[in-house]
Formats: structure tokens, C-alpha cells, sequence
């Protein structure tokens, strides 16, 4: 059975009357990059803050580390939070110290450690820099590497992307992976999909307060068909026959979709026909579709509730 780092079920918040977070379940798996997905205002904050203890579920409960109430770990665990915040007089080396004393790391191993970590992100440069002459993306950096320079056993990162450049995009891309790799656990929440793409071992989509999948990356792309360019050596009308319906003609290439195992199939057709192949494409949809298409269908079927509605009372 694998070990879990986090275990939250059924977590459910109301705001007065609204409910912010419907139920949801979190199990991350110990020494993963777990992705929390969801358009803006899904619930995923909410659902992290609730996992962490910072606030109190209307239902459901918390487990980390082993089973542990959030507060019993909390020297164990690394937050960066949406709301980022430093003090702008400091440092940035003072700083990422302070934080790191803050969850009883000893002060100067702290400024230890916040030099070598700077160092090898490539910012030697701003170790010494007031954190008010910061741009808001390094400003940002410093934090997060304030968040992890106790070396915490549990990572959680909320929107970490946000408001980070390209450059340091990759900068964090590369120390989630180092982190997992010395043996933490990531969980951060994001509606950037290429991020998750490229980090997530497993992930789950929020979207109108519900959890909606729960998987790996190729699982959540699996929900929907490859996608297919054919373009025949020799044009003729019998090729529409070969292909599955729907399929459209633009220019001399075919375009459609197709189910994985139907693929081997089409290609004994396309070879048995003649028609030879001047051009083949067959990809995987990318997770970003598969993100949409798991939103659309349920915002779908929340727009449709008031039409149902209004069509039993006419019916009454």
C-alpha cells in the first residue's frame, strides 16, 4: 500500500451561504508533485488552507505525514501562500532566514543555506538585496525559497507560478523536481496547465467546488480521442470511406478524431487502399484540452439546472 503524505476527505466550507468546497478528497501520494487544478475561484485555495489546518472544514478531516493532525507537523512542512509577504527592509538572505527560524531552524544555517540556495538558482547577486529593490517575480523567489530552506517533509505551494517570469518559471520548475527528489512531497495548486504537464506524477481538477478527476497526467488526457492529420498521396473521393465520420477536408489534409484502438485499423485501411500516405500526424489531445473539456462538462450541466427547472414548471 503506498504511503500518503496527505489525506483529506470529504472536505466541505460554507461561507455563510455559499459553499466554497463540496466534499473534496486529496490523497498524495509520500515523495510526489501532486497538481491541484481549477479555473480561479474553483475552491483550490480553500481546499489547501483546509488540508494544512490553517482553517477549520466544515466537514471532512486532515491527515499528513503520516497520519498526523496538521498542527502536530507543522515544523515539517513548507507553505507559500497565496498572498505573498515580506517584510521590504530586510534582506534577502535575513529573510529567508527569519522564515526558516520561524519553523526552528537555527539562524545562522539558515543564512547558510539561503546563500547556497540562491547561488545555485543563479540570484548570488540579490543576496544582499533589500527586498523593497526587488522586482515582485524575484521578490517572489526569495519567499519560496524562505518556505523550503528548513527542508520540510511536505511542500505545499499555492499559485507558485503566478507573477514569475519565464526565466523563473524554470527556476521553480527545477527546484520542485530537486525537492522530490531529496525526498519531499509537492503539492501546489495552479490553473497554468503546462506547469502540471511537466511536474505532476498525479493531479487532481477542482471546478465548481468538486473535485471532477483524479489521476495522472496520460489518464487525464486518455478522456479524450487522439487527433489526426491525413494527408492521401493520391486525392480521390473514396477516401472519405476510409475515414472515421466527421472527418473534415481542409486543403489536401483530412482532419479527425479517433480512438486509440482504432488507430492500427485505420492504418491497415489507408494501406490496403492505395492512397498511399504523403503526410501522417496522430497526437495525444495535451492536458490543457482535457482541463477543458472536464470545465465545459460541468459548467454544462450547471447551466442547463435553470432550463430543466423552467421546463417542469411549464410542464406544471
Amino acid at each position: 500500500m503506498t504511503e500518503l503524505a496527505v489525506e483529506a476527505t470529504g472536505l466541505t466550507k460554507y461561507f455563510e451561504a455559499f459553499q466554497a468546497v463540496d466534499h473534496v478528497t486529496l490523497k498524495v501520494p509520500a515523495g510526489s508533485i501532486y497538481g491541484v487544478l481549477g479555473p480561479n475561484g474553483a475552491g483550490k485555495t480553500t481546499s489547501l488552507r483546509m488540508t494544512l489546518g490553517i482553517i477549520d472544514p466544515d466537514e471532512g478531516t486532515s491527515r499528513l505525514l503520516g497520519g498526523h493532525k496538521p498542527q502536530a507537523v507543522r515544523h515539517r512542512i513548507g507553505y507559500l501562500p497565496e498572498e505573498r509577504g515580506l517584510y521590504p527592509g530586510m534582506k534577502a538572505r535575513e529573510a529567508i532566514a527569519f522564515m526558516g527560524a520561524l519553523r526552528g531552524l537555527d539562524w545562522s544555517e539558515g543564512r547558510r543555506r539561503a546563500a547556497t540556495f540562491m547561488t545555485e538558482l543563479g540570484l548570488e547577486r540579490v543576496i544582499d538585496e533589500k527586498i523593497r529593490k526587488m522586482s515582485k517575480g524575484m521578490a517572489q523567489m526569495v519567499q519560496l525559497i524562505g518556505s523550503i530552506v528548513h527542508a520540510p517533509d511536505l511542500i505545499v505551494l499555492d499559485e507558485p507560478f503566478s507573477g514569475l517570469d519565464p526565466v523563473n518559471q524554470e527556476r521553480l520548475e527545477m527546484l520542485v523536481r530537486r525537492e522530490r527528489d531529496r525526498g519531499a512531497t509537492i503539492l501546489f495548486s495552479t490553473h497554468v496547465m503546462a506547469h502540471a504537464e511537466r511536474l505532476c506524477d498525479r493531479l487532481a481538477i477542482i471546478a465548481r467546488s468538486q473535485r471532477r478527476f483524479e489521476g495522472t497526467v496520460d489518464e487525464a488526457r486518455a478522456l479524450l480521442p487522439m487527433q489526426v492529420r491525413y494527408t492521401p498521396r493520391e486525392q480521390g473521393e473514396a477516401v472519405a470511406a476510409l475515414l472515421p465520420a466527421g472527418a473534415e477536408h481542409k486543403g489536401e489534409a483530412w482532419h479527425f478524431a479517433i480512438e486509440e484502438n482504432d488507430v492500427e485499423p485505420l492504418l491497415a485501411r489507408i494501406t490496403a487502399s492505395g492512397h498511399g500516405v504523403a503526410g501522417l500526424s496522430i497526437a495525444r489531445p495535451a492536458l490543457h484540452d482535457a482541463f477543458v473539456h472536464i470545465v465545459r462538462q460541468v459548467d454544462a450541466g450547471f447551466d442547463a439546472t435553470p432550463q430543466a427547472d423552467a421546463v417542469e414548471e411549464a410542464a406544471a
